[in-house]
């Protein structure tokens, strides 16, 4: 245990860590040095290998060339010419230096010992290779005696014509040796390093934790309600002023602790003066402790001597989970109608939350109930619940659809051409109904929270109206609807929104189209009101009508009077929302008024307005 605790200290630790350092700086050196010495002295023996190897080449290559017949003395005396040249000049330390023909027999050596190689055949891959007059012929070896060697083999060309070869092998002993004592030296050099660093890291590390040490005892002091202590400064560095702070908040945590008791009497005061009721019990589930907000919401004079979970409504067990866990909360609903879910007219609807007094040494010793008023909330919750429900049903159809059509492709129906592409277009006809769907919620949102800001202009009414009629020239005509557009004399513009009441416009049209059978007509008017203050604009058609139980509801969001038929025709239930939330944005009003199977007539009016906000 000893032992793990002293490798635990940050002494320890910090020697620990200057040590590895040096272990990996040295060892990326010492790899990356070894390598380049070695490199560089396996190159420059080498090229000095390939130098002699050339200049005997070039020495050499007129006493190769083939002698003519009759001339065997003097053959003789080229060899031994040769041979002593080779011998004496050509000599290198631990190396042996061929000289050979174009038939690659040996004609010269540098070794007494291997006289008697001479006329014969070296049959060795670098001397054929040679003879080919291929120059790049060296290799490593390792000879019987594990002896490591370079071999060479130069080709002797005189007039462009390969007259025989050189052959050299040299041991690198020495070179390896010379690479092993510089490995030797590197590994001195790191130990000395490791022994010096430790050295140092011992006296580093002390200076920074002997004033932790010092911050500790004080920290010591501290916890056992002793202010008076200071922790030592001893410089001006991190630690330094940690130990400043340190006597900083020791400071500050006295002050704190004498102004406990002031901080107390101000929580009483707050509790008193609470928008939220507060009710505290005991360990017996007796109200000790409560606000006047409690009183009021409660509707009781006192809670003198109440029970906690009879004031509340709760059954032991549910106070027992409270207690035993870390809290609760319940939704109390008080009113004529207590057992409803929902808060009605005349309900009042409150949160209690439940949070344990823990006690240190003693468990749990009471109970504190917090009140809240949430009736509001309930009733905003409840419209949210509404509309979550409403877009989830109508999200449901197409993704049922898409999700039925994709498993049938999947199933073997995309290798009948005919079929699947009746089934890709009914997908992509139901994500195009989820995206209109989408994008109408997301600009009822942005209504509904203000950021869709007017942007008035000047906008000619006439012209406006006649935009509407052409883009939707198209749709009118495959159904044979003549369109109408007439705007009282004198009306020519107001100042408005045009992007937003083109889409009210636009979302009229389209319904008007929707449900007015082929040949119908729809008429497009603006005039001015009675006051001239406003301009009222309709749009009336010879559709199928709307029966009169729905007029009421029509401008509701996701409301259809067929909700089948709509569908199928790729509304959305939110078209009329959306107008009537731009309608009412520009300070107007919009209204519907429609008989079954003789058409319907929506009318919105707009404040005609100047720049300057006068009536035109």
């Amino acid at each position: 245990m000893k032992g793990r605790s002293f490798f635990r200290t940050i002494q320890v630790k910090l020697v620990i860590i200057y040590l590895l350092l040096i272990l990996v700086a040295m060892q990326l050196i010492g790899v990356y040095f070894i390598s380049t010495v070695k490199n560089s002295l396996i190159t420059s023996f080498t090229n000095n290998l390939k130098e002699q190897a050339d200049i005997l080449a070039k020495f050499a290559a007129p006493s190769l060339l083939p002698n003519q017949e009759g001339d065997g003395d003097s053959a003789d005396n080229t060899t031994e010419d040769l041979n002593l040249v080779v011998r004496n000049l050509f000599s290198i330390s631990g190396a042996e230096v061929q000289v050979l023909d174009a038939n690659g027999k040996v004609v010269a050596t540098s070794l007494q010992v291997h006289q008697s190689n001479i006329g014969q055949k070296n049959n060795s891959l670098a001397v054929r290779r040679a003879l080919q007059n291929i120059p790049d012929n060296e290799e490593e070896i390792i000879d019987e005696d594990n002896t490591r060697k370079k071999r060479i083999a130069l080709p002797v060309t005189y007039n462009d014509k390969v007259v025989g070869a050189v052959y050299v092998v040299a041991s690198m002993t020495e070179l390896y040796e010379t690479v092993n004592r510089v490995n030797q030296i590197f590994f001195s050099g790191t130990l000395i390093a490791l022994g010096l660093t430790g050295v140092l890291g011992i006296l580093l590390a002390h200076t920074i934790t002997s004033p932790i040490q010092g911050l500790t005892r004080q920290a010591e002091a501290v916890a056992d309600g002793r202010f008076d202590l200071k922790a030592p400064v001893l410089g001006d560095d991190e630690i330094g002023r940690l130990s400043m702070a340190f006597n900083d908040m020791t400071i500050r945590l006295k002050e704190a602790l004498s102004a406990n008791e002031e901080e107390n009497e101000k929580l009483v005061s707050v509790l008193s003066n609470m928008s939220d009721g507060v009710v505290a019990a005991d360990e017996r589930g007796v109200i000790i402790v409560w606000n006047r907000r409690a009183l009021e919401m409660l509707e009781v004079d006192t809670l003198q001597d109440a029970k906690l979970s009879e004031l509340l409504i709760l059954t032991p067990d549910k106070l027992a989970e409270f207690e035993q866990g870390r809290g609760g909360t319940i939704v109390l609903n008080r009113g004529p109608q207590e057992d409803a879910g929902l808060a009605e007219a005349g309900d009042s609807v409150l949160k209690v939350t439940f949070t344990p007094i823990h006690r240190r040494g003693k468990g749990i010793t009471g109970m504190i109930a917090v009140l809240q008023d949430v009736t509001e909330q309930e009733k905003l919750e409840q419209s949210r619940r509404q509309f979550v429900a409403n877009v989830s049903h109508e999200l449901r159809t197409p993704l049922t659809t898409i999700k039925s059509y994709a498993e049938a492709l999947g199933d073997g129906a995309l290798e009948e051409r005919d079929l699947s592409t009746r089934f890709v277009g009914v997908i992509s006809n139901e994500t195009e109904r989820m995206i209109r769907l989408v994008t109408d919620l997301l600009h009822l949102s942005r209504l509904d929270s203000n950021q869709a800001p007017l942007r008035r202009r000047q906008t000619n009414i006439h012209d406006m109206l006649d935009e509407v009629a052409d883009r939707f020239s198209f749709q009118l005509r495959q159904k044979s609807i003549s369109a109408t557009v007439g705007v009282e004399r004198g009306l020519k513009n107001a100042w408005l929104d045009r992007d937003q009441i083109d889409q009210v416009l636009d979302n009229l049209i389209s319904n008007a189209i929707k449900y007015t059978l082929d040949g119908g007509q729809i008429g497009l008017t603006a005039r001015r009101t009675a006051d001239g203050g406003s301009i009222e604009i309709s749009v009336k058609d010879t559709g199928i009508g709307i029966p009169k139980k729905d007029l009421t509801r029509i401008f509701d969001r996701f409301y259809r009077v067929d909700k089948a038929r709509s569908r199928n025709m790729g509304g959305t239930g939110l078209g009329l929302s959306i107008a009537r939330e731009i309608v009412r944005a520009h300070g107007g009003t919009i209204a519907l008024y429609s008989e079954l199977n003789e058409g319907s007539k929506v009318t919105f009016t707009l404040p005609l307005l100047q720049e300057g906000g006068d009536p035109e």
